[in-house]
């Protein structure tokens, strides 16, 4: 991961926020696109509404385009959900499949460059982000700088409490792609972002620069998040060691997982003794120690099995998505874009949209 300073004239298509709360988490990502002129897109479901999206766009005089996400049939069925499914670790989390769809609907309209944002990230500046759009033509992809709280999992938050050092790396939630350039998609599984980078093979170059600003939040407050992470942080720690030693996911077979599965648990075990002494805070303790028991229970179902069929899957998914981009053809603009996708009955719009839609 390449430090590279903000500098260059880049343009930005657009912001694509994947978001399931309300409206005014959209905020700061809409007063962005304003500042550096370009569409905000709003991939709404759960407790957010595509109107209301719009309606805060438009009192705020801003191009925002805002798609109901709830049962959207654009994506298709991958084998790495269907494992999962049927290993009873499935996932009912949609952030992957929005993300799919942003790059989808960029892709068919003819995006060059967007920015994915997630509705918790504010503080950035939006003089980087030409600079940072344009490293798009040697890297691929690049991340802002987060100067707020770590995106870590929880496991690796847990470590950090206990003294270990732990390091970040880029993340979908403020991370420049270019649509037309990658093959890849994202999975329905934590760390999902990680696999995209995967995705167009080894070796790849991403490159961090700018800034934003993860809004702080309490890692520990529920143990299920812990579990819910620990088969995506598993695999996604696995993959990457083996790129860090020179080899490449064809490597991950069984052996290799139960050897890094017994190293993972090690882990665990260690960072859960050491809390003992290392966290003062008896509240904190406690709650560090209940989120590792509840990833080392998680842990006890992982079978290096899963994770080379997981690792199978996925290489599967990614044929099955080119295939899938490979069905769509450009359209003139970004109405004929939703249509192609059967979203255009889904997709509300500020006022101020109108040079968004015409023909190009």
């Amino acid at each position: 991961m390449d430090r590279v300073p903000a500098r260059g004239a880049g343009s930005l298509d657009a912001i694509v926020v994947p978001t399931a709360r309300g409206a005014v988490t959209l905020r700061e990502a809409i007063l962005l696109g304003l500042k550096v002129g370009c569409p905000v897109v709003a991939l709404c479901s759960q407790a957010a509404r595509a109107s209301e999206a719009t309606e805060l766009g438009q009192s705020l005089g801003a191009t925002v385009l805002a798609i109901d996400c709830d049962d959207v049939r654009a994506i298709p069925g991958f084998a790495t959900e269907a494992l999962l499914e049927e290993a009873g670790m499935g996932s009912v989390v949609d952030l992957s499949l929005k993300r799919n769809l942003g790059l989808l609907l960029a892709r068919i309209a003819g995006w060059e460059r967007i920015l994915f944002l997630d509705d918790d990230i504010f503080g950035v500046n939006p003089d980087d982000l030409g600079g940072a759009a344009s490293l798009l033509d040697n890297y691929r992809a690049v991340g802002l700088e987060n100067f707020g709280y770590e995106d870590n999992s929880v496991v690796c938050h847990a470590y950090r409490a206990v003294d270990g050092e732990q390091d970040t790396f880029i993340g979908g939630g403020a991370m420049l792609v270019a649509p037309k350039n990658t093959r890849s998609f994202f999975p329905n599984i934590y760390n999902e972002d990680w696999f995209f980078l995967l995705g167009d093979g080894v070796p790849f170059k991403v490159a961090v620069t700018g800034r934003a600003v993860q809004k702080e939040y309490d890692p520990f407050a529920t143990p299920e998040r812990a579990a819910r992470e620990e088969l995506g942080d598993s695999l996604a720690e696995g993959i990457y060691w083996l790129l860090d030693n020179g080899l490449g996911p064809e490597h991950a077979d069984s052996v290799f997982w139960a050897d890094f599965l017994y190293r993972r648990r090690r882990l665990l075990d260690d960072v859960l003794a050491r809390s003992e002494s290392r966290i003062a805070d008896p509240v904190k303790r406690e709650k560090v120690q209940a989120s590792l028991r509840a990833a080392k229970g998680a842990s006890s179902f992982i079978t290096p099995k899963i994770c080379r069929e997981y690792v199978a899957a996925w290489r599967k998914d990614l044929d099955l998505w080119g295939e899938h981009l490979d069905t769509f053809r450009d359209q003139p603009s970004v109405d004929k874009a939703l249509s192609e996708l059967g979203l255009f009955h889904r997709a509300h719009r500020s006022e101020y949209a109108d040079a968004l839609f015409a023909i190009r």
